[in-house]
């Protein structure tokens, strides 16, 4: 079967000092100016985080988060071996760690596409995966929203089977996701079909329906690049 040559990766800046976290905010506005000019990329999301594991509304100032969708690995390696823009985040943050993935599946719209070429060849049992949450939430349910999904991310801090796990966003409270990386595609199941609070999540999305647009992907990751900041 045909296995598309897009990867995607996911790196982490963690910051440690005032200074560089003031910079690595300041880079939400600017770094843009450079990212959208790199080559071989067909997406990307330059994203803050909240505390905790799941979707909060409290940011963590500590670590921000570039997605990228690239045509084929080549892309990527040129971008991390050549690019200034990386090398700024490098010298400013205390830890860098960047995740290589192909995507199994996905289902859903960013901005109204789907940037994900899925591979559903690939097999995800036995091995870890890295979940990708999406959504954009309706300015009228907002405060439905906050009022009760953070609390189905709860379970999520005494997983066994989690890895880690971190909500992002690319506006504080309405675009929101969140990344978590699993042992196992079944770790990831267990939480998803028998967390109660998890479950009852998905029940309100449904009868609620307070997403504008969302997107659910798995990946598959195949390697990584600096320290393990998990």
């Amino acid at each position: 079967m045909f296995m598309s040559d897009q990867i995607t990766t996911i790196t982490f800046f963690q910051f440690r000092s005032l200074t560089s976290k003031f910079w690595a905010f300041s880079q939400m506005q600017f770094a843009h100016r450079d990212l959208v000019r790199v080559n071989g990329q067909s997406f990307y999301k330059l994203m803050g985080s909240g505390r905790g594991t799941g979707f909060s509304i409290w940011p963590d100032f500590s670590v921000y988060v570039l997605l990228q969708v690239w045509e084929n690995e080549g892309a990527a390696k040129d971008f991390f071996e050549g690019e200034s823009v990386i090398d700024d985040y490098r010298y400013k943050a205390e830890k860098v760690h960047t995740i290589f993935c192909r995507s199994i599946t996905s289902h859903g719209y960013w901005n109204n596409h789907n940037p994900f070429a899925g591979n559903p060849s690939l097999s995800d049992s036995d091995s870890p995966i890295l979940v990708l949450t999406r959504a954009t939430i309706k300015w009228r349910h907002l405060h439905k929203f906050w009022k009760y999904v953070p609390t189905s991310y709860i379970p999520l801090a005494a997983n066994q089977g989690l890895i880690y796990s971190k909500g992002v966003g690319e506006w504080p409270m309405v675009q929101m996701a969140t990344i978590s990386l699993w042992k196992s595609a079944e770790a990831m199941k267990q939480f998803a079909y028998k967390s109660k609070e998890h479950q009852q999540a998905i029940k309100m999305t449904k009868d609620i329906k307070w997403y504008k647009e969302e997107l659910f992907a798995r990946f598959k990751p195949y390697k990584t690049l600096g320290p393990d900041i998990f």
